[in-house]
């Protein structure tokens, strides 16, 4: 009985709000043209098939690094929301229930991009569909699964439901990519019918403002091996763990080892929030970048970038204040740049400090409304700059987008990304004795890799000296001499990182409206 018991209230758990929905405030049927019209969608459908690929047998521990064989996967892969379905074909709202497959044991996509009408302002989505047999349902290019669970985004069974919540507070206009994976069945005993789909529905019910720390829960991650140095980073099982969600955007993250915890910033809802295992979400610093009263202008008026000094005092970069400031222990602020030759600093983004006690950050416009065109912009460049004992320096102003920053394991170099869709760089300069550092140098050029206006954002090292760097695509991991290792691909675009853990081998991924985390093989600097 008391297994029967526990079962159920595990159940209850894995569920949530699933269970306990109200009546919905309104529902869109996407298998009518009026509801695709809705949300500005077109359903774009293409069969799938079994392919043989090349693998590897286990390991003793049970990894995937013994003798290569060969196993089976399936083409195409469909589910990551940057895929390109522009030459699927299209199908119409009401012809969703045709039948669809080769019949027997086969596999098909269906695909819609959303947009959110403006009623659907500050409400919780959800998603359902009933496919005949079974469905998986990714949901901006991620797939979650949940010890237990069943019919959300993993199949539910024999023509059950698949209901999952998509979006927390949704926003007019925002953008949702679905794809649902039919299968047919049983597999086993593959029957003579066919793939459709019963139902395909959103629910609007009443939403929440407040990002929530979720069950850690596995979900899909990419990796990209593309030098055998990059085994002895990345487990050959590597795991990601989604961990939070319902952010605006996550940004500037750091590890707090006395509260053994993550601080990360959104800046976007200005604000500076705290994780911890096993413990609700917490707001650790509100207004945390700006409280001005043409705060409405500003698109990410928060903190950005966080650091430790070597007090362990938490350093705030501070958007919409246009400063630099630490927090001592006591509550109170100490500013310790806010201006270069009377001029305001733009909008201090990411930062570190190096042993000496010296903070090193950078000052693109990017917090600022208008960017480089903004009225409030004084000075007239970006720069990179230094600040000890209450003097502040400029080291470059080279570069268009200053952006990530980190030192070598050995502080003899300093690398800076470069957020400039003309130039997808990272410099590299020498630092010399008094602090001060040399004409750098291109260490990584991406800018013919990466097309597109995305550019480069955090980066951080670990202790091998190995570079980890935000880009379009993921994580990209470079090695000591910028050779490029391998790519960590998350559902979600990731724009900086953290090590953490008491190991130091946590990586802690902030991906706009999620927070991830990986395990990996080597400990990162943290401050």
């Amino acid at each position: 009985m008391k297994s029967i018991v526990t079962h159920f209230l595990l159940s209850l758990a894995l569920a949530g709000p699933a269970l306990a929905a109200t009546e919905p405030l309104a529902t869109i049927d996407l298998t009518s043209d009026a509801g695709v019209a809705a949300v500005k969608g077109a359903w774009k459908y293409s069969d799938a098939r079994i392919v043989e690929i090349p693998f590897r047998a286990p390991d003793a521990a049970g990894q995937p690094t013994g003798r290569e064989w060969i196993t089976n996967d399936i083409e195409p892969h469909a589910g990551p929301a940057d895929f390109d379905d522009s030459h699927w074909q299209t199908v119409e709202p009401t012809s969703l229930a045709a039948r669809r497959g080769t019949g027997r044991v086969s596999f098909n996509w269906y695909r819609i991009n959303l947009t959110l009408p403006d009623n659907a302002a500050g409400s919780s989505v959800w998603f359902e569909t009933r496919l005949d047999d079974y469905a998986e349902v990714w949901v901006d290019g991620e797939i979650g699964r949940q010890f237990g669970q069943s019919g959300g985004s993993v199949v539910a069974g024999w023509n059950a439901p698949n209901r999952l919540l998509i979006e927390r507070n949704a926003r007019p206009g925002q953008h949702i990519q679905l794809a649902i994976f039919g299968m047919n069945g049983p597999i086993s005993d593959a029957p003579t019918n066919y793939i459709y789909l019963h139902e395909a529905k959103l629910q609007f019910l009443p939403g929440s403002e407040a990002p929530v720390a979720v069950t850690p829960h596995e979900v899909n991650i990419a990796v990209e091996r593309d030098d055998p140095a990059i085994e002895a980073i990345v487990p050959a099982n590597a795991k990601l763990f989604k961990i939070a969600e319902g952010f605006q955007f996550t940004e500037g993250p750091t590890w707090v080892r006395d509260r053994q915890a993550l601080l990360f910033s959104d800046p976007n809802h200005n604000t500076i929030y705290e994780y911890a295992d096993g413990k609700p979400l917490a707001v650790f610093r509100e207004h945390s970048g700006y409280d001005g009263a043409d705060i409405a202008q500003y698109g990410q008026p928060g903190s950005n970038g966080l650091t430790l000094d070597k007090d362990g005092r938490l350093t705030i970069n501070e958007h919409g204040r246009h400063r630099v400031t630490r927090l001592e222990r006591d509550g109170s602020l100490t500013v310790l740049a806010a201006s270069f030759e009377g001029k305001r600093l733009n909008s201090p983004n990411d930062l570190v400090y190096k042993s000496d006690g010296s903070l090193y950050f950078t000052d693109p416009p990017f917090g600022l409304p208008r960017f480089f065109d903004d009225p409030r912009k004084e000075l007239p460049y970006s720069g990179v700059f230094r600040w000890k004992s209450g003097h502040l320096q400029l080291l470059t102003k080279d570069l268009k987008g200053p952006n990530g920053i980190v030192f070598s394991p050995d502080e003899h170099y300093l690398y800076v990304s470069n957020w400039d869709p003309a130039a997808k760089t990272v410099t590299r300069y020498r630092v010399r004795p008094d602090g001060s550092v040399a004409k750098g140098e291109v260490f990584i050029d991406l800018t013919r890799q990466i097309p597109g206006e995305a550019a480069l954002d955090g980066m951080k090292a670990d202790v091998k000296g190995n570079l980890y760097l935000s880009a379009p695509g993921g994580v990209w991991i470079f090695d000591a001499n910028g050779k490029h290792l391998g790519t960590l691909r998350a559902p979600k675009a990731v724009h900086n990182f953290a090590w953490g853990g008491d190991d130091g081998r946590t990586l802690y991924l902030c991906a706009r409206s999620a927070l991830y985390r990986v395990q990996l093989l080597i400990p990162g600097i943290r401050p």
